[in-house]
């Protein structure tokens, strides 16, 4: 057994007493000021970036017909003030139909979508389910390989879906990344927990209402959230397996206005006489297409962190 010789630290270096704390890794050392500087100047970049466009958008919805002709199109700064263009959107027409069919079709397909995720992927974190392994294989390869838009259109027709509601939930209501997520994070939670359960008598469907499902509660906000964006945002499945333009949702009514530069039914009347500027239509249409997305957003940011890392290292 040898010794311990304390050496004496070279001239120039400043001995460390064996007893003090070990030094901190760079990555934790306190940021300089310049630091901190440009890392403020950054995100106050791309914070501008982001705001000034919606800024322009939600101004210029919001100001009058001679103040847009006066600058020659989008405004910056506010001057007059008026709620015109989205009284004209909310008090009927094509428009606010429009967003009725929007947000039926959100509500319904992201209800849809989460129950048969959630049944999924509890099914699948089970290891004692019967085929459990086989349906996981199935779901992943068609992850990897597709059918394609021509045989998913011709099964949509042959099931008699066009031109109805069900074509804009059905094709797509069903992620196998977010089941994969929503069995990691089952898997994650406590087996002596679900042992204990069943040895109480409680069967599958209690243990999932009542244990796993509120353990659970961070990945089912984040996956609940991108469904709905996804529903609330859609608009191929409507432009293919809709003819209809009753039926057509928020999203598709917004292309034919800023892309194709047509004119919602029942507003023709007023951007004719002059009383109301077609570009504001745009802009305020542009505004009701986000709104949903900006309220709800805040209130699942608190589970983002939590959901999503865990349910990225466990899937």
């Amino acid at each position: 057994m040898s010794a311990v010789v304390d050496r004496p630290a070279p001239e120039g270096v400043r001995e460390r007493s064996r007893w003090a704390a070990p030094p901190r890794p760079v990555w934790e050392e306190e940021p300089a000021k310049a630091g901190l500087a440009g890392k403020g100047l950054v995100l106050g970049i791309a914070c501008f970036a982001v705001l000034f466009p919606l800024w322009i958008v939600v101004v210029t919805s919001l100001s009058p017909k001679k103040v847009i002709d006066e600058t020659g199109g989008l405004v910056v700064v506010p001057r007059g003030i008026t709620f015109v263009a989205y009284q004209e959107l909310l008090g009927g027409g094509q428009v606010q139909r429009a967003a009725l069919v929007s947000i039926g079709v959100t509500l319904v397909g992201t209800l849809f979508s989460m129950t048969v995720s959630v049944l999924c992927a509890y099914g699948l974190s089970r290891r004692d389910s019967l085929g459990h392994r086989w349906i996981l294989m199935t779901l992943l390869a068609t992850m990897f390989f597709g059918a394609g838009l021509i045989p998913t259109y011709l099964l949509v027709q042959a099931l008699g879906l066009t031109d109805t509601y069900l074509a804009l939930i059905l094709p797509s209501a069903v992620s196998v990344f977010n089941i994969l997520v929503l069995r990691g994070f089952f898997m994650g939670i406590s087996p002596e927990l679900v042992d204990s359960a069943r040895i109480d008598g409680a069967g599958d469907w209690r243990i999932l209402w009542r244990i796993v499902l509120p353990l659970s509660r961070a990945v089912l906000a984040v996956i609940t959230l991108f469904y709905a964006v996804g529903y609330w945002s859609a608009w191929f499945n409507a432009s293919i397996y809709l003819t209809d333009q009753k039926k057509m949702p928020l999203q598709n009514v917004m292309i034919q206005l800023v892309q194709k530069q047509e004119r919602p039914v029942g507003l023709s009347a007023q951007i004719n006489t002059g009383q109301l500027s077609p570009l504001a239509i745009q802009m305020a249409v542009m505004v009701l297409a986000l709104l949903p997305v900006a309220v709800l957003s805040p209130f699942v940011q608190k589970h983002f962190r939590k959901g999503m890392l865990t349910g990225a290292v466990k899937g």
